[in-house]
């Protein structure tokens, strides 16, 4: 009785011990499954051309007498809104802002004493969405010369500015395009590494960039977007 007790209690140990390397085996094949996978980045970039430019238009005047100053700021700010009209910049698109007068004695300490007292700038400011046309008057901005108008650099505080604002309407498509480019790569890897593409099991929602083309042509854009995405390998 207590060798065929044991013949039993042994036989069903070994069985036990099968059965849990079953499923042992099974469970590391199910992790080791679970953890095939391979993260790679999409990228899709498109050139376009800008649908905005903001163009703050400089004078200045300078000398003594004030009241004559702000009269000949004006009749310069009316000429060149006179020109920007005839030359297709609507009414709308026009900021006239209010001049800015600097008293340069005011700003000097001893007896330097500068030849004009007063210093008063102008700035007009066109924002529109008809960039060819603007882009085309400022080419055109020296026959203001003749006019007897100089309008003076803006410089860094206040450059033309050229923005691609309908990228949101590009993006979807964009988007695509990247998780496309995504999967070739990711499709290489697997064929590489003699396994297949699954399913994706996560994707950001990219990360969107917008550039100036480079220095010389900066109403051209560059709009590009690169996405992570992971995706699943099988046999």
């Amino acid at each position: 009785m207590n060798v065929n007790t044991g013949i039993k209690q042994a036989v069903i140990l070994a069985i036990g011990i099968i059965v849990l390397g079953f499923c042992v085996k099974s469970g590391l094949e199910s992790v080791i499954a679970k953890d095939r996978k391979v993260v790679v980045k999409g990228l899709a970039e498109k050139e376009v051309e800008a649908d905005k430019v903001t163009w703050p238009i400089v004078s200045k005047e300078i000398g003594n007498d004030l009241p004559q100053l702000y009269k000949k700021i004006n009749a310069t700010t009316s000429t060149i809104r006179q020109f920007l009209l005839a030359n297709g910049v609507k009414a709308s698109e026009i900021n006239v802002n209010a001049p800015v007068v600097i008293d340069l004695n005011a700003e000097r300490y001893g007896e330097n004493r500068q030849p004009y007292r007063y210093n008063i700038t102008s700035i007009i400011t066109v924002t529109s969405c008809n960039v060819k046309v603007v882009r085309g008057i400022i080419a055109r901005q020296g026959d203001l010369l003749q006019k007897g108008v100089a309008i003076v650099d803006g410089g860094y505080e206040n450059p033309v500015k050229y923005e691609y604002v309908a990228f949101r309407e590009m993006k979807p498509k964009m988007m695509q395009e990247a998780i496309e480019n995504a999967e070739k790569t990711a499709a290489q890897f697997a064929e590489n590494s003699k396994s297949k593409i699954d399913k994706i099991m996560n994707a950001d929602q990219g990360q969107f960039s917008i550039e100036d083309r480079d220095s010389n042509t900066p109403y051209i854009k560059k709009v590009r977007v690169v996405t992570t995405v992971t995706y699943s390998l099988k046999d």
